[in-house]
């Protein structure tokens, strides 16, 4: 399952309309895929600290998708790219040294 944090305040006009859009987009999705949590500045110093400057904040499983403003389309490519793994690795294995 996909994380996306979406770390917010209240009162603020960009966080409305970055939940707006990811409502919209997870919704949008099969139920389970992603896990929605929001959590807020004014609740822990450490990210009032790292993010004050640029909330909204979406990280799609605690990496950066976005900050200020968030784009439906290119989000909803981030979270099908979450939900489908890491691409698996094609990388040939060494061969033995016969010696």
């Amino acid at each position: 399952m996909t994380t996306l944090t979406l770390i917010s305040k209240p009162d603020c006009h960009l966080c409305d309309v970055a939940r707006e859009i990811v409502d919209v987009v997870v919704a949008e999705l099969p139920e389970n895929d992603v896990e929605v949590e929001e959590v807020s500045i004014l609740d822990d110093a450490a990210l009032y600290d790292a993010w004050w400057e640029k909330i909204p904040v979406v990280l799609i499983d605690d990496r950066l998708h976005a900050h200020w403003r968030l784009d439906a389309a290119r989000l909803r490519d981030a979270l099908a790219a979450a939900s489908t793994g890491p691409a698996p690795d094609t990388t040939p294995a060494p061969e033995e040294d016969p010696a």
